[in-house]
């Protein structure tokens, strides 16, 4: 017999072998009852992630009105306050002697005019005289509000109720209109606030839901917005959009966030979470053909709510297998259930 004849018999000896071996293989294993799912593309919409903030919705610098001499400051940050609660107190001296000069001349006025009073009932005044002695109590008493409502400029109130965040004075610094003493906020009302690009201001609208992550928060929140600034930044050329959240524990002001823009639609191949499996880098799952289960090394991408993402090693309509895929084995034979 020729060598080359005798190699072949050989070679198919072998191939009948191995193919004998993995029938009998596959023929030992026992019939898994499986449900399936087939492999869809579902509309998605691809969204660009931007940072941003999460700011009180009412916040203010509080300055003074006036200017003076820090005597007393009582502003802590991290204190809660109610309005109209006392945060700084100036001193006013000068302003204290204007009042005191008002004061003096509405008595001064007042006594001109009860004498003019009594002189024109007897007739022996002009009426021009008696008016003129009305026009001055009516002055000085303006005079006499005026100063005391600049008196009353020395203490420095809450605006609203919230909290102190910043302290920008103490006592013996001079205050000044203009000057800020301190910054505080309502944490009750909260938003994000994040600056946009030009090429995605027109992803977005006033009113619209876009879901907000927030580095400390497990889930993202749905946010709504209310404000988009109407010219660009002149040095970062982005814009300003503000957006009121949901109330969350654990959310406050300060944090850092990402929200998610749509910038465009698209389709995904998705397959339910449970029917992927990972054994150290790759990633598979079990399709069910012919009556078997068979194996797909695959790719996945993004993680939804409603499935994963499988980039590729899996085609469209695909029977997936999505209950105890762990546990079979390529090629075992299967039954669908319903």
């Amino acid at each position: 017999m020729k060598p080359w004849i005798l190699l072949s018999t050989l070679l198919l000896l072998v191939s009948c072998g191995r193919h004998e071996a993995a029938s009998h293989k596959a023929a030992a294993l026992s019939e898994a009852k499986v449900k399936v799912q087939g492999a869809r593309l579902q509309p998605h919409t691809a969204a660009e992630e931007v940072v941003g903030t999460v700011r009180s919705k009412l916040r203010a610098m509080v300055e003074a009105k006036i200017s003076g001499r820090l005597l007393e400051y009582t502003a802590i940050p991290g204190t809660k306050v109610k309005k109209g609660d006392l945060l700084a107190r100036l001193e006013n001296q000068e302003i204290q002697a204007k009042v005191d000069q008002a004061k003096a001349m509405l008595e001064q006025a007042q006594s001109d005019f009860s004498r003019q009073k009594q002189l024109i009932e007897s007739k022996a005044t002009a009426r021009q005289d008696f008016d003129a002695a009305d026009a001055r109590v009516k002055v000085a008493t303006a005079s006499v509000s005026e100063a005391e409502t600049m008196a009353g400029y020395a203490r420095v109130t809450a605006p609203f109720d919230g909290v102190i965040t910043r302290k920008l004075a103490d006592v013996g610094d001079l205050a000044m209109p203009g000057k800020p003493l301190l910054e505080i906020e309502a944490p009750t009302s909260l938003r994000f606030e994040a600056d946009l690009p030009e090429a995605m201001l027109d992803r977005v609208s006033m009113g619209a839901k876009m879901q907000v992550r927030i580095a400390t928060l497990p889930q993202p929140l749905e946010a709504v917005v209310s404000e988009i600034a109407p010219v660009a930044d002149p040095v970062s050329r982005t814009f300003l959009v503000k957006l009121d959240l949901p109330s969350a524990e654990g959310l406050r002001t300060g944090q850092f966030g990402r929200v998610a823009v749509p910038v465009a639609e698209t389709k995904l191949l998705l397959v339910p979470a449970a029917s992927v499996i990972r054994r150290g880098q790759m990633e598979l799952l079990f399709v069910a053909k012919d009556g078997h289960a068979l194996l797909r090394l695959v790719k996945t991408g993004k993680v939804l709510s409603d499935g994963i993402e499988i980039l590729s090693g899996l085609e469209e309509g695909a029977q997936v297998v999505i209950n105890d895929a762990a546990k079979l084995t390529d090629g075992q034979p299967v039954t669908i259930q319903p």
